[in-house]
């Protein structure tokens, strides 16, 4: 990964963290985008200790923020002229209906549309810097999603798990939409399962996963196991030209059937332009 520049969301903490770590340790520029300025340098100084390497950099924004994608996306043009690997991992389980810094139920904004955004507003870089990747983190939580789009931030009724299983969703119909749009461009784009893992992401996910997660974490992946499959989607020479799949423990495996309809797929783009405002 020597001369490849990679950026990470949500990646002070959890497989976001093991995953810039051993992009780093294989010699790569990486990119750390974190919401929390403090623990994006404790983790970065972490990374650079461990494996030498230097070329590790820190930007701050909350990808639920439009504003803030914005910022980082600007802020990196600024700095960089090359972009090889998008890891879009930063995402959170939002226990109680809450709307972000743009009126948007924040699940819905945090989960999908920063991801959409900040990959929309890198495009031109990755295209430019082909052979490119971007890797989408989803769940196999959204086989359990329903889909309607009259109700996309859970306005009608909230509910948390079924507002997460519905951007975990939104992940791979937006993956498999952009894939075909990136035909022919060398850029890929795959989305992972990196299965339940035992970090702190439920710290902010209400009472009972915080229970769940304290007393039965050790049924879960460690963050390590959970960003392998990651890990080789931005890494491994063995997928690369591969494109617009869903994977679970470095396997190409089958997504719901809903996450398979072409016309979701680009409905939800639209929406999404709208919503983002790119449009």
């Amino acid at each position: 990964m020597k001369g490849r520049i990679c950026m990470v969301t949500g990646a002070n903490a959890g497989i976001g963290k093991v995953t810039a770590l051993e992009l780093a340790r294989m010699g790569a520029t990486v990119i750390m985008v974190c919401r929390n300025r403090e623990k994006g340098e404790a983790a970065a100084a972490e990374i650079m200790s461990k494996t030498g390497n230097r070329s590790v950099h820190l930007l701050v924004g909350d990808v639920s923020s439009q504003k803030e994608v914005r910022e980082v996306a600007a802020q990196f043009k600024d700095r960089f002229d090359s972009l090889h690997v998008l890891v879009n991992n930063a995402g959170g389980l939002v226990p109680t209906r809450q709307l972000s810094a743009d009126g948007i139920e924040k699940t819905f904004a945090t989960n999908h549309l920063g991801y959409f955004l900040l990959t929309n507003l890198l495009l031109d870089l990755l295209v430019k810097s082909a052979p490119s990747r971007i890797v989408n983190i989803s769940s196999d939580l959204h086989r359990f999603a329903k889909l309607d789009f009259s109700n996309l931030q859970s306005e009608r009724k909230y509910a948390q798990f079924q507002a997460y299983a519905l951007s975990k969703l939104a992940n791979v119909l937006f993956t498999y939409e952009l894939a075909r749009r990136l035909d022919g461009k060398r850029v890929t784009v795959n989305c992972v399962h990196p299965g339940g893992v035992n970090s702190n992401f439920y710290n902010n996910s209400g009472r009972r996963m915080r229970f769940y997660s304290k007393f039965f974490g050790w049924t879960m992946r460690s963050p390590e196991k959970g960003a392998e499959t990651i890990i080789y989607l931005a890494s491994s020479p063995e997928v690369e030209g591969i494109s617009g799949k869903y994977f679970k423990d470095k396997k190409a495996v089958s997504s719901s059937k809903l996450s398979m309809d072409r016309e979701n797929a680009r409905r939800l783009w639209e929406v999404s332009e709208e919503m983002v405002k790119l449009k």
